[in-house]
């Protein structure tokens, strides 16, 4: 199964080689049938802490690193 690729925004960075990552997508509401935006903050490792808040960064799905973060910034 291929590794998922998500595209967002850096909103925060809590610590070491961490970000937050928040991502948006558009749905459609099941009962009014009309575009509804989601949005998600994903856990994110950044091993060289180049990232910084308001960056637009893809992340990609990898194994657990820690018990919340299961993303990797793409190089």
């Amino acid at each position: 199964m291929p590794k998922r690729i998500l595209k967002g925004v850096v909103v925060g960075a809590s610590a070491n080689k961490t970000i937050a990552v928040l991502v948006e997508r558009n749905v459609i509401h099941t009962i009014y049938h009309k575009p509804v935006r989601r949005s998600k903050k994903y856990a994110t490792h950044d091993e060289h802490n180049k990232c910084k808040v308001g960056d637009i960064v893809e992340i990609i799905e990898s194994a657990p690193i820690s018990k919340t973060k299961k993303w990797i910034v793409a190089a």
